[in-house]
């Protein structure tokens, strides 16, 4: 059936190439861009008016007969005098023009109607004038600014943000992925300011007419897609790394932060030389630039040959960012990089597969930074934390699967998701565990290789790795790579396993269903079928290291959960684990003998028997299925009850990932009370085991999982005043506001500052809230005024929060745009602020759309962050009434308005029918 609709489309397409009213949401097939020539002058001397004008010359190919030529164009004033159309090559040269034009404003685009019909298989050449503002919308072509703190004056630059379709906002373009084409880009600018692009400097000229201004031209560039083109005019620096023969590699930033760049100039190299390892096909441009961007939209963009960061992302200094800023610094850069291959290198066809560049480039950072820093012992965390973030997302109905149809720009932006990004970067670990690393490389080597500097869907990555496995005996002959991965990639959702085991004939019953979170929905509605590769160990073998699958589950033609046993299990004593160190994305629930086996082992002196990654798993599912009522809250809290001698940190991630849910929903309740003393009895033992907040942060190689666990135990502690958490707290920030000089000396130790400010603002006057918004004012390093926008939210002041509600929209700059999303969820992350957000957002709706024009995804999660804490059936009503009455507030939003009311009435479910329930257990547990 599939064939069938995608001829019609297709044959759709060809008709409307001859019909100027064409609507349909994909380009028309009958031409293809062979190079572009672009020209932009750029002015950012004039305060007034931030501008720029240029041009665009496009080889065009005519692959079928047409009298249009249908480009991409936003927001560009095109002065129509100017352009011009005519034949290149082909036989019988003829003469052509632009009779008429007109603009199709849903998909933007921008058509003409040619004096003569264009010929297949002749080249033409079309050219076109435009100009527009150089906004400050952070997408398209845009002015961003720093202070320079010698005279205290703003300098501006320039910089690029065309993923996924902004492109064309700088230039008229055949703005879609497919359309690959080389480049030769030529920037304007004053000459005081340095230009940069996707390619090295071919040659600078004098401008004709402007005094002072120079021409910067670059060498051409390979094929690319549009969403790929970046370019910039800045006055920054940079710092040049040894990468020998290889590529030039340089980073970029304001001069002020320039020696926040050691670390990823460092790093960058490494990444770039064990990618070239890894996929065994060197980088192919001859330079590598990385610039920080003090106003960036994005975590990151992968533009080839110029990868653009927020700040946050890519400056690093020891004095004033954690090792978790760090190790957040090394995940983007390694992610980005790998994009210059998958992603840049062969680009998905269309925007529904765009999970292959961001799911890619997710799982091959792990192995990225597993390889240059094994000391950090992040890999395992890093997986389990982009489980837990897929499972919450992935668990709704109104979830979406890894790979679907895109029609809309707006669908385009919901896709960058925890889906694409962690489910995508999952199945493809998956993958890599059931392959093995020699097919899965060689598979992957195969596939980069035949589709180099060109378009690939996901069938063409199955068929390669097909091969492969066939061919090295992996899979059996009938096992297809299609088969297996599709129905993760193709179906919404993910699958619990249900074991049920027989002591008797030491056997196990599986089946299959789809796990939700919304208890009201029938799971038998759900007729989903997974193909599951089964690993297990048991208690007598204790095998965690072999993550290979011993067995498939697997699904019929038509997609039914076929039957499966599993033979030979151990005895009535022994426990069996599913999903070896969470090889596959799935749940795993077992009959209550198991349950129990395993609960007498973890609460034994031979819990570290069971592999951490296995212990957090166990924790993880077990929470979820209490939440959902396959499990009761007994059980689950037998199962957390070992954590009073748990040191590792991964377990701990789990439950408190948990908590803090449980927390936003109980903490306006009549119930927190009994909440907080089990907390308090379940936090104490591990709070004080790592010396409370007591210590002085270290960058030593044996203390990176104690630092992780510190940091996340710290904040819980200080809410639930386990100790002297927050009595150390108001010592420290007491001390550090006693310095002379506090934005050069602070004695707070630098892994607890975020807690410490916290509660210290907390407990604190607002004196103390005035002292640390001086610190944000007077802060040099972004991940530090990060820190400080997220401890001012911590305060109890209503009109304190207020007034920084009121400081974050008020557009003069105190707050960027870009951080201002991170305040207002910091605020309504908080009991007292998430009143106080929701009502400044429901009344302030239109006010804040308007800060955010054009970006639904940043209003998309404020919204869900609203969610978190509505849990009763008023408040839910009253949520959706707003939403519904507010739609042209929220527009381009459907995906997330259906997940947030989905959340908020699942919040709903749980305090009605399982608040209860918890609320006993926890007695007991008491």
């Amino acid at each position: 059936m599939n064939w069938i609709l995608l001829l019609l489309a297709a044959l759709c397409q060809d008709l409307a190439a001859a019909d100027s009213n064409y609507d349909y949401y994909r380009l028309p097939t009958a031409l293809r861009p062979q190079k572009y020539f672009i020209s932009i002058l750029t002015h950012l001397e004039d305060r007034e008016e931030f501008r720029f004008s240029g041009t665009v010359k496009i080889l065009i190919e005519a692959l079928q007969n047409t009298n249009n030529i249908t480009l991409h164009s936003s927001s560009l004033d095109i002065d129509e005098s100017q352009t011009t159309l005519r034949q290149i090559s082909g036989e019988e040269k003829k003469d052509n023009c632009v009779a008429s034009t007109e603009v199709n404003p849903n998909h933007n685009f921008y058509i003409l109607k040619t004096c003569q019909e264009l010929l297949a298989g002749n080249v033409y050449e079309l050219s076109l004038s435009f100009s527009a503002e150089l906004q400050d919308q952070l997408e398209g072509y845009y002015r961003s600014s720093y202070v320079d703190p010698a005279d205290n004056e703003t300098r501006w630059i320039s910089i690029t943000q065309f993923q996924p379709t902004s492109a064309r906002m700088a230039f008229p373009c055949f703005d879609e992925p497919a359309y690959k084409a080389p480049f030769v880009i030529t920037l304007g600018h004053h000459r005081k300011f340095t230009a940069l692009s996707n390619m090295p400097l071919k040659q600078t000229k004098s401008h004709d007419t402007l005094p002072d201004y120079i021409w910067t031209e670059f060498q051409e560039s390979l094929p690319m897609s549009t969403y790929l083109v970046v370019y910039s005019v800045n006055d920054f620096s940079h710092k040049l790394s040894s990468l020998p023969n290889g590529p030039l590699f340089r980073t970029w930033a304001r001069p002020n932060a320039i020696d926040q760049c050691d670390y990823a100039s460092e790093f960058g190299p490494q990444v770039l030389m064990f990618y070239e390892q890894l996929f065994g096909i060197g980088f192919p441009l001859p330079k590598m630039d990385q610039i920080a961007i003090p106003d960036f939209s994005a975590g990151a963009m992968e533009n080839w040959g110029l990868v653009t960061y927020k700040e946050t992302s890519l400056l690093y200094s020891p004095e004033h960012s954690t090792q978790i800023d760090k190790l957040r610094i090394t995940n983007i850069v390694a992610h980005e990089l790998a994009h210059q291959w998958f992603g840049n290198l062969v680009t998905m066809k269309w925007w529904n597969d765009i999970w292959l560049n961001e799911g890619f480039a997710t799982f091959v950072s792990n192995l990225c930074i597993e390889h240059i820093h094994p000391e950090w012992r992040s890999v395992e965390p890093k997986i389990f934390a982009n489980q837990l973030r897929f499972f919450n997302k992935d668990s709704l109905e109104s979830s979406h699967p890894i790979s679907r149809p895109i029609e809309l720009v707006s669908q385009i932006f919901e896709s960058f998701d925890e889906i694409a990004y962690e489910k995508g970067s999952l199945v493809l670990r998956m993958m890599h565990l059931f392959l093995g690393e020699e097919s899965f490389r060689s598979g992957f080597k195969s596939y980069l290789e035949k589709y180099s500097y060109k378009n690939a869907e996901r069938d063409d990555l199955w068929d390669s790795l097909t091969q492969v496995a066939h061919k090295n005996n992996i899979l059996p002959k009938n096992y297809e790579i299609k088969t297996i991965m599709d129905s993760w990639i193709l179906q919404t959702g993910y699958p619990i396993v249900n074991v049920t085991r027989d002591y008797t004939t030491r056997t196990a019953s599986l089946s299959q269903e789809r796990y939700l979170l919304n208890t009201n929905l029938s799971r038998t509605d759900h007729k989903e079928c997974w193909w599951i590769p089964l690993s297990f160990t048991t208690q007598e073998e204790k095998d965690f290291n072999n993550t290979a699958p011993k067995a498939w589950m697997e699904c019929s033609n038509d997609g039914k959960s076929l039957p499966k046993t599993i033979e030979d299990l151990p005895g009535a004593d022994q426990w069996i684990i599913f999903n070896t160190r969470i090889a596959s994305p799935y749940k795993v629930n077992y009959d209550s003998r198991n349950w129990e086996l395993l609960i007498a082992t973890l609460n034994s002196d031979d819990f570290e028997s069971i592999h951490v990654v296995n212990r957090a798993q166990l924790i993880t599912d077990v929470l979820y299925f209490a939440w959902t009522g396959e499990q009761d809250y007994e059980t689950a809290l037998r199962v957390l009850a070992y954590l009073q001698r748990e040191r590792e940190s991964l377990p701990w991630s789990s439950v408190l990932d948990h908590l803090e849910h449980f927390t936003y929903i109980l903490q306006q309740t009549s119930k927190f009370g009994i909440f907080t003393r089990f907390i308090r009895k379940l936090i104490t033992p591990i709070y004080e085991h790592l010396n409370g907040i007591n210590y002085t942060d270290t960058t030593s190689i044996q203390n990176h999982d104690k630092l992780r666990l510190k940091i996340m135990v710290a904040p819980i502690a200080c809410l639930y005043r386990v100790s002297d958490c927050v009595a150390q707290s108001l010592v420290y920030f007491s001390n550090w506001r006693s310095e002379a000089n506090p934005d050069e000396e602070n004695p707070v130790p630098l892994g607890a500052r975020a807690t410490i400010y916290c509660y210290a603002i907390r407990h604190g006057s607002d004196e103390d809230w005035d002292f640390l918004w001086t610190r944000y004012q007077r802060s040099n390093v972004a991940s530090e005024k990060f820190t400080f926008l997220n401890s001012l939210s911590c305060t109890w002041e209503v009109w304190l929060l207020q007034r920084y509600l009121e400081r974050i929209f008020d557009g003069n700059g105190e707050i960027r745009k870009q951080d201002s999303v991170f305040a207002f969820k910091a605020i309504a992350a908080r009991e007292v602020g998430f009143l106080l957000a929701k009502k400044y957002f429901m009344d302030n709706v239109e006010l804040i759309s308007k800060v955010y024009h054009s970006q639904p995804e940043i209003m998309s999660e404020m919204l869900q962050w609203l969610a978190k804490q509505i849990y009763t059936e008023k408040d839910y009503n009253e949520f959706k009434t707003f939403i519904a009455n507010s739609k042209e507030h929220l527009k381009d939003m459907d995906q997330a308005i259906s997940q947030t009311l989905e959340m908020t009435l699942i919040n709903v479910q749980w305090m009605t029918q399982k608040q209860n329930q918890f609320t006993r257990a926890i007695e007991k547990f008491l």
